[in-house]
């Protein structure tokens, strides 16, 4: 049986004039230095895809990774070569400037690893343990080996349940006692029970090996959407652990971002959720930090934390038969997301911006007083005028051959007057 949430009121501290959701009350937890749980912001992680004995490919990955906003990135650690190259990678890393903690995900064999390899185990910010991938005949023994190996160092761990990988001893036996009950639950019930009682009670044996509470996170992921609802809800309500959200193996491209947003901003919206990664299957030669940009807009799209200007658009219609508007559009996104490396570090508080983009007069005026910045283009038939609003007030109306460059001037000196400036280091 659930228990009710403990919940705590988020501080706006990255957008205050948006209402949040109500977080839940857990301890705070350091991984390798980046706070996560409690109040602190929701954490943006991802996972380099890379052999991790190319400790060279890898370390490139993890600083192209951190530098598109991932706190947190994990790393395979499947052998002897991968655990040896981990000093090599965390060192080069720092010679990049870089100090992004890095996660060790051990499936199988990590209590045989982390002891044969106790610079890798000391240099990881946290080990992630699959219950279900830990041993069958010495399944116990083995987590334990991990978890003493994380207490000795200091280090948090991730208990990540998968159900793709489950602990088929546990669900065995709630099958079994479900068939003998009176009146037996459906299959996906008992399977949910199982992957939260696997993550649950392996957090209560690691804390009776010696853990603290407050160096354990879980996670509990399946790849239905509806099925990752009713599972962190469920385990939400029987603990207080900080929760790694993510709908595993989600899938390429359109699918798998339309379905990882379903999932995850309707946990996030009901409190629930301290850390995220979105595991899409990247096209061939596509960029990795994909996944890193989707998590990005997803909390910020949630009002939960913000990252980058955002352009509001029309998506067009018979009275914009012209793509001027389109293109416009798409130049300011561009334009955005080309000058955001140089404005942040001298105009904080400009990820907030918010810019419209309209293409005619039915929402084009209303869209546009509602942003910081908003132009409300013509339409067809309608007179070829641009009004532009700032902060809700008509600004100035632009016409002719230089509306976009004029608005992009407009939009430098909002940003130069609107944002504190501090000196470049």
């Amino acid at each position: 049986m659930s228990r009710e949430l403990n919940v705590v009121a988020r501080p706006a501290a990255d957008s205050p004039d948006q209402l949040r959701p109500i977080r839940r009350s857990t301890p705070s937890v350091s991984v390798g230095g980046v706070l996560v749980g409690s109040a602190h912001p929701i954490v943006v992680q991802s996972m380099t895809n890379t052999d991790t004995a190319d400790a060279a490919g890898t370390a490139a990955q993890v600083a192209h990774l951190a530098r598109a906003g991932s706190q947190i990135v994990r790393v395979t650690v499947n052998n002897d070569a991968a655990a040896a190259a981990i000093p090599e990678i965390v060192q080069r890393l720092a010679d990049d400037g870089l100090t992004t903690p890095i996660v060790g995900d051990f499936h199988y064999n990590g209590h045989k690893l982390l002891a044969a390899h106790p610079k890798a185990a000391e240099l990881l910010a946290k080990y992630r343990i699959n219950p279900g991938n830990v041993g069958s005949k010495h399944r116990d023994e083995n987590f334990q080996t991990i978890v003493k190996v994380a207490i000795d160092h200091g280090k948090p761990v991730r208990i990540g349940v998968n159900w793709g990988s489950l602990d088929q001893d546990l669900l065995t036996r709630l099958m079994e006692e479900n068939a003998a009950a009176a009146t037996p639950a459906s299959a996906r019930s008992v399977t949910i029970e199982a992957i939260v009682r696997s993550a649950t009670q392996s957090a209560e044996l690691a804390e009776a090996t010696g853990l603290p509470h407050d160096r354990i996170l879980l996670s509990a992921k399946t790849s239905n959407v509806r099925d990752l609802f009713d599972v962190y809800t469920e385990l939400a309500g029987r603990c207080d652990y900080p929760l790694h959200l993510g709908l595993t193996e989600a899938g390429m491209g359109m699918k798998g971002i339309v379905a990882t947003s379903a999932a995850l901003g309707h946990l996030l919206n009901q409190g629930i959720g301290d850390t995220i990664r979105v595991s899409l299957t990247p096209e061939p030669g596509a960029d990795r930090a994909l996944e890193v940009e989707v998590a990005q807009q997803i909390l910020q799209s949630l009002g939960l934390r913000a990252f980058s200007p955002q352009v509001t658009s029309c998506p067009g219609c018979g009275r914009t038969t012209s793509t001027f508007f389109q293109e416009m559009a798409q130049e300011i996104q561009g334009y955005l997301k080309t000058r955001l490396p140089e404005w942040r570090p001298l105009h904080p508080g400009v990820e907030n911006l918010e810019v419209a983009v309209m293409g005619c007069v039915v929402n084009g005026p209303g869209e546009s007083k509602h942003a910081n910045l908003g132009i409300s283009l013509p339409g067809t038939f309608e007179e070829p005028v641009a009004p532009v609003f700032q902060d809700g007030a008509l600004l100035t109306t632009l016409r002719g051959d230089r509306i976009v460059a004029e608005f992009l001037e407009i939009l430098e000196r909002y940003v130069a007057d609107h944002y504190t400036q501090t000196q470049p280091k």
